[in-house]
């Protein structure tokens, strides 16, 4: 590739925005123009804002706080933005714990606690039930952006392996605690982005994975070659014994759990769509017995007792699950246990308390069904409407834990009885709320090549659908994750404001088993933005909303979904929050550990899959004169996935770009990670910040 600085000296391009439609005079800070040319396979791309690419540069700090000034000027004047805040505050503060969990050998419990007012969750322990509880770990006495990242717990509970990490940095470094004294021991690990993943029987050490220092690897290759270590309390981590790494391809994870019993410690290799595994009996140099090879297909294992159950797609889209002894786990040897289901997708399988608990997505929505470990269906888990949920807990202990929420049910968790087949509440969601009149209806749509998709459409029962409502429509669509129906404190406040809220079950996501998945990724990823511009075409055409009045609002891969779909319909939306996105699809994976996502995406590097990258890139894809919806970007500062470049790129692409729209603003998010602040007080400032922008250009006020 070829990459040439087109002109030596930087022209000043004042953008001038309709700024007095959010209530300012002011007009976005100038921009610098640096052409600078690359040649793709034959085909020549200038991009006047790749010197935004480096946010060490003094300049591009100058030009970041200026856009984050402008930014402020727009949203923190907004009257909606103090009542959001406000009301943040009093759905997000209260007293609460977690569900207790039991140690493997022995009694003893561990737990988070959180009062009203702390802006962290503390670690805490009991001896044993009814046992006086006892701080471990709190970390709102820690630096402000000082967070808790990881817990491992020795089967006995003696110790406690945890990580602290920094602003979301991702990037925890691990210590280990003597639960009884509190002492530190003077343990180190070996590389950066520790993870203690379990322990070993006896509590003598553990595995961990992490990532190459820099300098250990070849230059920029310090974000990949994931690997496994054994450590063994008080050694030297020149001691730690390195256990299951990949020699050949550097964006591979790999990762080490001991079974419930201890008996085999199972290894995992892949990425997102395909894996391998593999296992031998625990703290030994036995050779690794390959369970699942060939990094096709996906595999997760379950043992229990003398049994292997392996979950996979193999010849299996919704996928099914297969029984081996452990003594015989050669593929030969498997047997089907629990078929494929025709149309509902199988997302994982628990042993709880002697049974097996069997998640399915039927319709987007979570049913769990009980098996014995014979293969006899028992019954279906009895939840209360329609939501998302499972059952949690061991093989070897009694207690069945199952978590469950909707849109109009708050999260809740129950004790399972088997026995009586009733769920007994544990506890209800802290905060009294108004869920009375939530209504969430299932909708099917056709798209743009007429494949039916579903959507979930919530609302007030006594709203009338006459095409003037505010509307928020969201969704992701991508590495084969589901939008399913839960409770959301967010939701809430906007249905409150007069608004309604539609998830559309995109292409790409992993509601409808492997073939909805391949359907939005790779080549076939426009099939996600057709979907998601089908669903707004829907709710606009049956009077839910109107192009005026409706918002759109996506992270991550939403983020990329919602910069697409503006880019190729920005008639018909009149606000956008893109947060944490993907934007310049031709370049993203030339940074950190991005590349990892061209298993998803494809790579420019490759000819064929950059001609489809560069028509949908969102980022190329600008076009000049056009008038564009308000826009909100934001990105992260301390963000391990996404580099905040595509925010500030972006950002400058549009305000260039747009006439008589907008106007496009930049909130680049201090000392925050891929998922925001590490603080509630933070959390409610960037919630309340995105969310005004939102409610202020389609006319929602405050309610009173």
């Amino acid at each position: 590739m070829i990459r040439r600085l087109a002109f030596l000296t930087i022209t000043l391009l004042m953008i001038s925005g309709p700024a007095a439609l959010a209530g300012t005079d002011t007009a976005p800070p100038p921009t610098a123009k640096v052409p600078v040319e690359e040649d793709f396979h034959g085909t020549v791309l200038t991009d006047d804002y790749s010197w935004l690419e480096n946010a060490d540069d003094p300049d591009v700090v100058a030009w970041t706080e200026a856009q984050q000034a402008y930014s402020f000027s727009i949203i923190d004047v907004l009257p909606q933005k103090q009542w959001l805040a406000s009301r943040f505050n009093a759905l997000w503060r209260y007293d609460d714990e977690s569900v207790p969990r039991k140690v493997l050998d022995g009694d003893r419990l561990f737990y988070y606690t959180k009062k009203k007012d702390d802006e962290k969750w503390v670690y805490v322990t009991r001896a044993e039930e009814g046992a006086e509880v006892k701080e471990l770990l709190n970390p709102n006495t820690w630096p402000e952006t000082e967070t808790l990242a990881g817990i491992s717990a020795s089967r006995d509970g003696k110790y406690i392996a945890y990580g602290k990490a920094h602003g979301g940095d991702e990037n925890p470094v691990v210590e280990v605690m003597v639960v009884e004294t509190g002492e530190i021991l003077p343990d180190k690990l070996n590389g950066w982005k520790q993870n203690v993943s379990s322990w070993l029987p006896d509590g003598s050490g553990f595995y961990y994975s992490c990532k190459p220092l820099e300098g250990e690897v070849p230059e920029g290759e310090h974000e990949f070659w994931h690997t496994v270590w054994l450590h063994k309390l008080g050694d030297d981590p020149a001691k730690d014994v390195k256990v299951f790494w990949d020699e050949e391809v550097k964006e591979y994870w790999h990762g080490a759990s001991v079974t419930e019993d201890g008996k085999y410690t199972v290894y995992y290799r892949g990425l997102f769509n395909a894996n391998e595994l593999f296992f031998h009996k625990t703290d030994t140099d036995d050779p690794l017995i390959p369970l699942a090879t060939g990094m096709e297909n996906e595999y997760s294992s379950l043992f229990v007792e003398d049994k292997i159950l392996i979950t996979t797609n193999e010849g299996a889209p919704h996928k099914m699950v297969y029984i081996t002894d452990v003594d015989h786990p050669e593929r030969e040897n498997w047997k089907v246990f629990i078929p494929e289901h025709e149309k509902d997708n199988l997302l994982g399988v628990g042993g709880v308390d002697g049974r097996l608990y069997v998640t399915y997505s039927h319709n987007a929505y979570t049913q769990v069904k009980i098996y014995d470990l014979d293969g006899t269906y028992i019954r279906d888990l009895p939840l209360p409407t329609i939501g998302s949920g499972g059952a949690s807990g061991r093989w070897s202990q009694p207690e069945v834990w199952v978590y469950f929420s909707s849109f109009g049910y708050p999260s809740t968790t129950f004790k399972y009885h088997f026995d009586k087949d009733e769920l007994e509440v544990y506890r209800e969601f802290p905060v009294e709320v108004d869920v009375d009149d939530v209504v969430a209806d299932q909708i099917w749509y056709d798209s743009k090549d007429g494949t039916p998709v579903s959507m979930f459409i919530v609302h007030d029962k006594k709203m009338k659908l006459d095409g003037t409502n505010p509307c928020q429509l969201t969704g992701y669509g991508g590495f084969d994750i589901s939008m399913r129906p839960r409770f959301s404190t967010s939701a809430l406040v906007w249905l409150e404001a007069g608004g309604i809220y539609a998830i559309p079950n995109l292409r790409g996501g992993g509601e409808y088993g492997r073939e909805w998945h391949e359907a939005g990724m790779l080549d076939k990823k426009q099939n996600v933005f057709d979907d998601f511009i089908a669903a707004a075409e829907f709710l606009i055409a049956k009077g839910y909303t109107s192009s005026e009045k409706l918002a759109i609002r996506g992270g991550s891969n939403g983020g990329l979904l919602v910069g697409a779909v503006t880019v190729q319909r920005p008639d018909l939306f009149r606000v956008v929050d893109c947060a944490v996105p993907l934007l310049d699809m031709v370049t993203y994976h030339r940074f950190g550990l991005a590349n990892i996502w061209a298993e998803e995406y494809g790579s420019s590097d490759d000819p064929e899959q950059f001609k489809y990258l560069l028509e949908y890139s969102p980022y190329q894809n600008v076009k000049d004169g056009v008038k564009y919806p308000a826009f909100l970007v934001t990105g992260s500062e301390n963000d391990a996935r996404v580099d905040p470049l595509h925010a500030r790129k972006m950002v400058a692409r549009l305000q260039a770009a747009d006439e008589g729209g907008g106007p496009v603003c930049l909130l680049i998010r201090g000392a925050s990670g891929h998922g925001g602040g590490t603080t509630i007080t933070t959390k409610i400032d960037q919630n309340a910040r995105e969310t005004a922008f939102l409610m202020h250009f389609l006319g929602m006020e405050a309610p009173e």
